[in-house]
């Protein structure tokens, strides 16, 4: 995949409507300070597109990146963030129930975790709700230059089992810094783009 184009085409917030596109789209979730902005910045080849803060729950829109006018990335809350009051916090669950629910150009929804720990409780209620809406996540396992390379197969067993992943279910570990996993993500992106535009 070549980035040529890149627009922060769209914000929502929890009383907007969430835009009718015609062009897929790919979700991305987790948690506050998983490394989210910084894949998608990593994916879109730009350096700071998409935000990223160094106060963790700053994301509390839906922003939709228009790629190449080929697709969409689209960046979801981030959730659990620990001081949050309740009512954000049932702000955010909101923004991603909704999106999840009326969207109907969902392609893909990836979920990021961070490799170092194991997912947290609300890691794996993110999980099943993603499922549950008809979707099999992807996960991208975050902070990957934070730990040893003989660490990586423990920590990649560890998120297996603590969300119970489904069969065949993708993990791809990544790193901000060498962007390694980026080119897998890459060609998923291809295939589910290329799916889409033929079925058309």
């Amino acid at each position: 995949m070549v980035i040529k184009n890149v627009n922060l085409e769209t914000v929502c917030g929890v009383t907007s409507k969430l835009p009718e596109n015609a062009l897929p789209e790919f979700a991305f979730a987790g948690k506050s300070n998983v490394g989210k902005s910084s894949l998608i910045n990593g994916l879109m080849n730009r350096k700071s597109l998409a935000r990223t803060s160094s106060s963790p729950g700053k994301t509390q829109t839906i922003n939709y990146y228009n790629i190449n006018n080929r697709m969409y990335f689209v960046d979801l809350p981030g959730y659990g963030y620990a001081t949050a009051n309740e009512k954000v916090k049932a702000q955010w669950g909101k923004l991603i129930e909704d999106y999840l629910h009326q969207s109907k150009q969902i392609r893909a929804v990836f979920l990021l975790v961070d490799i170092r720990h194991a997912p947290s409780e609300n890691d794996r209620i993110m999980y099943d709700w993603i499922l549950d809406r008809g979707y099999r996540p992807i996960i991208i396992a975050t902070k990957l230059d934070k730990i040893k390379r003989s660490q990586v197969a423990k920590q990649l067993k560890l998120i297996c089992d603590t969300l119970d992943i489904v069969d065949d279910t993708v993990v791809i570990p990544y790193s901000s810094l060498s962007k390694q996993g980026r080119e897998e993500i890459y060609e998923l992106l291809d295939g589910m783009v290329e799916d889409t535009e033929e079925n058309l």
